[in-house]
């Protein structure tokens, strides 16, 4: 089947980044989220995105005009489940993404490619609650979705080969590289990465380092482009934790136990960026470290 529309539930920091780069590669967009707030902040974060990418010479004027004029939002999940694919970029919570999917269901066309986001979570799992296991699969983008050039496509047990072709298809078109996972805890890319945080935030607990020795050590010794502690505010050090919880609890193996200090840390409300504080505070003109 070819895509031609495009549902995103979702208009959070990897919603609107998955709807920014779709109207650009000529997708319709329907762009849903839980209060139109959110939608409206959604919009001016694309557009200004889009500026970026102007004045950097990536694209010109009349193509941020033509995509911002192919998204279109909606409070309703019934205008989501009329399009060719779907993708869920709610947050990282099972029971959410759950019942997302279970209200989409009655409204959906027969031939609606159902996927998620989901950075950690069982795509088979999901998949088995709808009633198109075999046309569900897990499509995750990387963040800053614009920026990044990777996206796991992660097959359930029961996704067919046509689901998967069509998925590999949009990748494609969107000028992405497309990696291929098998449906077990993180997949790849959180698998290798998250645990390395988790270890940086018990380099931290354990007095080996401060926070910016740490990072500078992975910046500048290993030439990686944010330090671990950095990343992990970026990426917000609640879904870091349920990432290592996912890995722990599916894996069952003590190298995977989430360190008490990132649990307090979220139990603390500091998440990370979009908190102000999280391993650096963000208050200030420039980030000062918390430990």
């Amino acid at each position: 089947m070819a895509i031609k529309t495009i549902g995103i539930v979702g208009a959070g920091q990897m919603g609107n980044g998955i709807a920014h780069v779709m109207a650009l590669a000529s997708y319709d967009v329907v762009l849903n989220d839980l209060t139109q707030d959110g939608l409206d902040a959604a919009l001016a974060r694309i557009s200004k995105n889009m500026d970026r990418q102007v004045k950097g010479g990536k694209i010109s004027q009349a193509d941020k005009d033509t995509a911002l004029g192919r998204i279109t939002t909606s409070l309703n999940l019934r205008d989501i489940a009329q399009t060719d694919l779907v993708i869920e970029a709610a947050t990282e919570n099972e029971s959410i993404k759950q019942k997302i999917f279970d209200a989409l269901l009655p409204d959906l066309k027969p031939e609606t490619i159902l996927t998620s986001n989901t950075s950690s979570i069982s795509i088979t799992r999901l998949a088995s609650r709808t009633d198109r296991p075999e046309k569900f699969m897990g499509f995750h983008f990387m963040n800053p979705v614009p920026v990044m050039q990777l996206v796991e496509l992660i097959r359930g047990i029961a996704t067919d080969q046509q689901t998967f072709q069509s998925c590999l298809e949009v990748v494609e078109n969107l000028g992405k590289t497309a990696a291929s996972a098998e449906d077990f805890p993180a997949f790849i890319v959180n698998r290798i990465l998250m645990p390395m945080i988790n270890e940086a935030v018990y380099t931290l607990y354990e007095g080996v380092g401060s926070v910016q020795s740490i990072d500078s050590s992975m910046k500048l010794g290993a030439n990686h482009p944010m330090g671990p502690l950095e990343l992990a505010d970026f990426i917000g050090l609640d879904t870091c934790l349920a990432i290592m919880n996912v890995l722990h609890d599916g894996l069952a193996d003590t190298k995977y136990r989430p360190c008490p200090l990132l649990t307090k840390y979220v139990e603390a409300g500091w998440l990370g960026r979009k908190t102000q504080r999280g391993f650096y505070d963000y208050r200030g003109e420039t980030p000062v470290p918390t430990r």
